[in-house]
């Protein structure tokens, strides 16, 4: 008896089955006559998601005719899914609620909808543009926009809907879109005529930025997407670092990179003072100047294969310094703009620098631990394919930046440190292979969106002052740069090729910028020197790398180092002549100590 009731209702669950798809087809093949007005309502209402009643009024006009098979399926569906299944519910508290809870402001806003063209499809013809216009009837709904007081305009980022929907934002693609198109064309026009590709992608954003054609609609959006690029970048950077080439150049990384900063700020502030001026903004502007482009310095050095060379290698350790101190400066600013102080100002830094090295000290230990364990256990189950291991390593590469931000601390530190943790294992090579085309992508997209930052217009109606601004700043910091690496005692050439490599400022003193301007630090018209020297230091920073080996060139002529201050190891030379593997680094009594920078075991 059971199992002919089991069969029975099997036999009617396909029966139902079978009526369903055949309602299905007769409804496709045959679909009911609506009149024209109801049409109309329904592409309204569901169109627009938000309102949930007008929705409901829209579908109950299309409602099956009563005790026929349509009405039977609509019934048990309706008894599947009923009211709870919903992922909204309808509550008159939750915006006061949600006010509350997150302490938000009321303020007025306007709510930004695209409306459709006065015009039907009988009286519209053909224009040319049409074939170019992306605002047609079929694509997806764009994302509702708001604009405040101060119009600041804002993307919905979490749109409410009465059952789950597939949300989309339309302008971000096409905003991405645009970006990497033109990165690639800037880039191919500057490489076609002998000329850096950095500066193709930079010229590139400049064009279609705010200051150019102001082709991008989502800024902050397109900025946070290609911040992956700054991310990738040192986490190959890390990959391809030995440790033992750190203790060659600690000692000039760490205390030249430290003292690198401070005499920075104490130039700074000094001048300042004795001009007349705040010290606290001269200090500000010392740190704001002491930073260098971490991103452009090391596309260029890999561009020129001088990663590895000694010269590369003090460049390198300094970036990666600045990077932590980023950390540090973030902390001191309260206290330079006299909203806290001074000792809540160091204990500030000093819970920062306590954080930096008990994050160190862990991911030392789980380098050693856990991560050769996870690496071959990703290998293993990459045996046919190695999708798996690429989407690890740049899972483990994007939750080690996370949980560093998440600390105070910055994204790059914490993308170089799981570079570096993966470089103490066997799969170095193997896992920079993986992750380099997706670095050279959004490497791309990142010098691009720098360059939107750059309003080309503000940089030539300002041009006179700016360029002075730009030399002074790269024969200041060029000359400090080199007095401090020559007093490690490193030759000349070394000092100065160092030098030069730093002598631009980095794309994060705009955050720096940002962050003292909110606190009252600076004043405007400060602000907009300090951003457009930057700007314009970062868009000279190719022509600096171009000029390098002319500098080396002269200063052999004029006998400020002589020619073999470097040596050539297995016949390898990076672009500025240097042996890339080995360097002599002392001259001291007439005897001179060379360190070899042959790639050691990760073991060692």
């Amino acid at each position: 008896m059971v199992e002919g009731g089991g069969r029975r209702r099997r036999s009617f669950l396909s029966f139902e089955l079978a009526l369903l798809s055949l309602f299905l087809c007769f409804s496709i093949a045959s679909p009911r006559a609506l009149p024209d007005s109801d049409l109309n309502l329904l592409e309204e209402t569901v169109g627009n998601s938000s309102s949930d009643s007008a929705y409901l009024n829209a579908s109950s006009l299309g409602k099956p005719k009563e005790g026929s098979f349509a009405d039977i399926i609509d019934r048990a569906l309706e008894k599947e899914f009923n009211e709870s299944d919903q992922t909204e519910v309808a509550d008159p508290g939750s915006f006061n609620n949600s006010v509350a809870g997150q302490q938000a402001v009321l303020e007025t806003v306007a709510r930004v909808k695209t409306t459709k063209k006065n015009e039907t499809k009988e009286d519209k013809h053909f224009q040319l543009h049409d074939v170019f216009n992306l605002d047609n009837d079929n694509r997806a709904e764009d994302t509702p926009t708001l604009i405040d007081r101060k119009d600041n305009v804002f993307i919905i980022s979490n749109f409410k809907s009465k059952y789950p929907v597939l949300q989309l934002d339309l302008r971000l693609i096409s905003d991405l879109v645009v970006v990497i198109v033109s990165a690639t064309c800037g880039g191919i026009a500057f490489a076609c005529a002998g000329q850096p590709v950095i500066t193709g992608y930079l010229l590139a954003g400049s064009i279609i930025g705010p200051g150019g054609l102001n082709l991008i609609s989502e800024m902050v959006q397109v900025e946070t997407v290609a911040q992956f690029g700054v991310v990738f970048l040192l986490f190959a950077l890390g990959l391809e670092f030995s440790t033992a080439k750190l203790r060659v150049v600690r000692s000039v990384a760490v205390l030249g990179g430290l003292l690198q900063i401070l005499l920075f700020m104490f130039l700074c502030g000094i001048t300042v003072s004795l001009c007349g001026g705040k010290r606290s903004e001269g200090v500000f502007v010392g740190a704001f100047l002491s930073m260098s482009s971490t991103a452009v310095v090391l596309k260029f050095l890999m561009e020129k294969n001088s990663t590895n060379s000694l010269h590369g290698q003090v460049t390198i350790g300094t970036l990666i310094l600045q990077d932590c101190a980023v950390g540090l400066l973030f902390a001191l600013l309260p206290v330079l703009g006299g909203n806290s102080g001074i000792v809540e100002g160091m204990l500030s830094m000093a819970k920062v620098a306590v954080v930096l090295l008990s994050f160190l000290a862990v991911l030392s230990i789980l380098s050693r631990t856990c991560i050769p364990w996870l690496l071959k256990l990703m290998v293993s189950l990459s045996s046919q394919t190695n999708e798996l291991y690429q989407l690890a390593a740049v899972a483990f590469c994007l939750l080690v930046a996370w949980c560093s931000d998440k600390l105070g601390l910055s994204l790059e530190l914490g993308s170089f440190a799981a570079g570096v943790m993966i470089s103490t294992t066997d799969l170095a090579e193997h896992t920079l292979e993986q992750i380099e085309p997706i670095r050279n992508l959004f490497a791309a997209l990142f010098l691009a969106s720098i360059g939107m930052l750059i309003n080309v217009h503000f940089l030539w109606t300002h041009v006179d002052i700016l360029l002075a601004s730009v030399i002074l700043v790269i024969i200041i910091k060029t000359t400090i740069v080199t007095t401090v690496v020559k007093g490690f005692g490193y030759n000349n050439k070394t000092a100065l090729l160092v030098g030069l490599s730093l002598a631009q400022i980095g794309e994060f003193a705009f955050v720096l910028l940002s962050r003292a301007s909110n606190l009252h630090l600076i004043e405007g018209k400060l602000y907009l020197l300090l951003l457009g020297t930057t700007a314009l230091s970062l868009v000279t920073t190719p022509l600096v790398f171009k000029v390098i080996p002319a500098v080396v060139h002269l200063g052999v002529l004029l006998r400020w180092f002589s020619p073999d201050s470097s040596i050539e190891v297995n016949n390898k030379r990076d672009g500025y002549g240097l042996g890339q593997k080995g360097e002599i680094v002392r001259s001291e009594s007439g005897k001179q100590r060379m360190i070899l920078m042959s790639r050691q075991s990760h073991n060692s």
